[in-house]
């Protein structure tokens, strides 16, 4: 049965049936700054490639967005260093932005957001770190932010031409990096938390983002179980334009019609959303949800409301972005994209407020993969694990790591891997207490961004390498946490990696690579994941077997995107992190997991990895043999596998090559 055709409204319900009407064919506005002829034919997209900002982002603070004044909505290429009709954009520097103090804002869902979480600790810090020993002024240097000229080339962007997954996940990669060194240097000053909006409006002024038109389907390169944390994300890859309307809608060709259309909606906890169907989602409309009672009024047929009431109509499909809460921040949301639905029916609805509310019932396209229902199940396996289903062994670990890691096979009859001891501990050669030791901190409390006194700041180029949620900013040929010898608590936000595991780990029968490694809750991207754990062996034992060699860890030189992690920062006019194939140094550490290790052990090879490693130091000084301690590239939802580039061929000579399986499309065919 059609249940648009035979539906019945309820007592507070009305049914509703609009015609079209071509007098109201959508005017989108144009970008601040730029003045367009309108013609009689309105332009297939005209849109404000931002959206509305929050409080203090006002037409006098953002650069003029001269090229995106009009988009073609069959141009879904990789733009980066354009100037518009109107001739070059002149960005604004970035300290000429003004946010609200508060650490927490409202999105555009009407909910509370915070960029970062702060310790407590380290408030009460910040209070009394004014004044050094003697009493004197402490006096914090000030970020430094230079102005930069849209149009820019910049070397590490992709090829206008490459692949499309390839350009988004550039992309995302150069605003994570812009956004974590934006948030690093506000935190030395205890400025704004918005660093989300900031490293969005220098993409945005440098044009550099993907899926530059507006199309109604797949955004080429996103793919369905993507996660994102901003709602800039969404924008600057080129899924869903409005940085807070949770509707993005155009004019679309339909023959020799053109009609208002929706294309993505962002469900995200605004109003009143029934999403717990995986396959079904119960949508409000926008307008008159406000905060204040009084400004509270019913929803207009107009904009985003009838582009969705013309979807219905015109049965085009629609992207849907499901937003949840982050489990690892209080006022946090995670979005996830759930691929493309269909408007089945709309009506009219009184809400709990008093006012009239649309409401538009859509339903997931059939023969998609799963995004948010793989969500919606690992959040049950957290809340009762023995709901997870095929598992061998409930803890593989064996109550070493604080989370069970869990082992599964799906794939055959496999009953676990060899025997092995797990543990949690580097075994070193000779004893720790034999190595140089490590010049700690003197700070009383926790080690406070900007400090100047504090060695451990020092030692790490100035900046403390990690924000205040743990997440580190950059790569660098070695990271200093603090330590044993440090005066600083144990809540110093420059200790991460040495307080283990706070993930819900899996370890998975793959179809072809053996074992694999995976996880249940979502990881952002400069995460910290897991140590390589293991026996260091002798650097000139080169001549191993071959089953042994499947587990020894080497600093050979990764590929290119890992190397590139860094890139954004650039974009500020600082000085390049960037170390090429050529110039990268490895480090003499040889780590064996074969007969001692942890879930690391497991992880795959790939030559578009999701992980990284990196060298770091808190309980010994000697640089040469570090902790090698693995951080996300990249936002990674849950269940996927967790893999790293092992490095590239002819690194090591004494290490044999192997046939890569990994699949992606930068596959290298041997590691």
């Amino acid at each position: 049965m059609d249940r648009a055709m035979h539906f019945i409204p309820g007592p507070n319900q009305e049914l509703l049936d609009i015609k079209p009407l071509r007098s109201l064919a959508p005017m989108f506005p144009a970008p601040m700054g730029v003045n367009i002829n309108q013609s009689s034919t309105p332009p297939l997209v005209c849109v404000t490639p931002v959206g509305q900002f929050p409080t203090g982002f006002g037409a006098g603070n953002l650069p003029a967005f001269g090229s995106f004044a009009t988009f073609s909505a069959t141009a879904n290429g990789f733009s980066h260093g354009g100037t518009s009709a109107n001739g070059p954009i002149d960005a604004t520097p970035i300290s000429a932005y003004k946010t609200r103090s508060s650490g927490v804002t409202y999105n555009g869902d009407d909910e509370p957001h915070s960029g970062n979480q702060t310790y407590a600790s380290e408030r009460k810090a910040k209070r009394s770190s004014a004044l050094a020993a003697d009493g004197t002024k402490i006096k914090r240097p000030k970020p430094v932010y230079k102005n930069l000229v849209a149009g820019k080339e910049l070397a590490f962007l992709p090829a206008s031409n490459s692949n499309p997954r390839d350009t988004v996940e550039a992309v995302h990669m150069i605003f994570e990096a812009l956004r974590r060194r934006h948030l690093q240097m506000d935190e030395t000053q205890d400025a704004s938390r918005r660093a989300d909006l900031k490293a969005g409006a220098i993409m945005m002024a440098s044009n550099i983002r993907a899926n530059v038109g507006k199309k109604v389907g797949t955004a080429p390169g996103v793919e369905i179980g993507d996660i994102f944390y901003f709602r800039m994300e969404l924008c600057i890859i080129g899924l869903h334009a409005p940085s807070m309307g949770g509707i993005d809608y155009m004019s679309a060709k339909f023959g020799n019609d053109e009609d208002s259309v929706a294309i993505c909606i962002v469900a995200a906890g605004g109003y009143e959303n029934e999403d717990d169907d995986t396959d079904t989602l119960v949508y409000s409309g926008s307008g008159g949800n406000s905060r204040n009672t009084e400004e509270r009024h019913d929803q207009k047929l107009e904009r985003g409301n009838l582009a969705l009431e013309r979807s219905l109509h015109r049965k085009n499909e629609i992207r849907v972005v499901r937003g949840f809460k982050d489990p690892a921040c209080v006022a946090g949301k995670i979005y996830i994209y759930d691929g493309l639905y269909k408007i089945q029916e709309s009506w009219k609805e009184r809400t709990k407020f008093g006012i009239n509310c649309f409401k538009y019932r859509l339903q997931r396209e059939p023969g998609q993969r799963d995004g948010a229902a793989i969500w919606k199940m690992t959040q049950q396996w957290i809340q009762n694990a023995s709901t997870r289903g095929r598992v061998i062994l409930p803890d593989l670990s064996s109550g070493a790591e604080t989370m069970q890691v869990c082992l599964v096979n799906e794939v055959d009859h496999e009953k676990g891997p060899g025997q092995f001891t797990y543990t949690n501990e580097v075994k070193y050669l000779r004893p720790l207490s034999s190595m140089r030791p490590l010049q700690g901190c003197h700070c009383q409390s926790v080690c406070l961004p900007g400090d100047s006194n504090c060695d451990c700041g020092q030692h790490n180029g100035g900046d403390l390498p990690y924000n205040s949620s743990g997440v580190l900013v950059c790569r660098r040929p070695v990271i200093y946490e603090c330590g044993e010898a440090c005066h600083c608590t144990l809540n110093c936000r420059n200790r991460v990696t040495q307080k283990g595991n706070r993930y819900h780990f899996e370890v998975f029968r793959t179809t072809n690579r053996g074992w694999g490694f995976r996880c249940w809750d979502p990881i952002r991207a400069g995460a910290f994941i897991c140590e390589y754990v293991g026996e260091v062996i002798d650097e000139l034992k080169v001549n191993l077997d071959d089953s042994e060699d499947d587990y020894i860890f080497q600093t050979l030189c990764p590929g290119e995107k890992t190397l590139k992690w860094n890139f954004g920062p650039e974009l500020l006019g600082e000085e390049s992190t960037y170390v090429s194939a050529d110039e990268f140094e490895p480090l003499p550490i040889k780590i064996s997991a074969k007969s001692r290790g942890n879930v690391s052990r497991f992880m795959n090879h790939s030559c578009s990895p999701n992980v990284f490693w990196q060298p770091v130091q808190y309980n010994h000084g000697d640089d040469k043999h570090p902790h090698i301690m693995f951080f996300a590239l990249n936002h990674i939802p849950p269940m996927t596998e967790l893999t790293y580039d092992y490095g590239v061929v002819g690194a090591e000579p004494s290490r044999r090559t192997r046939n890569c399986l990994c699949g992606s499309s930068a596959c290298r065919r041997v590691f």
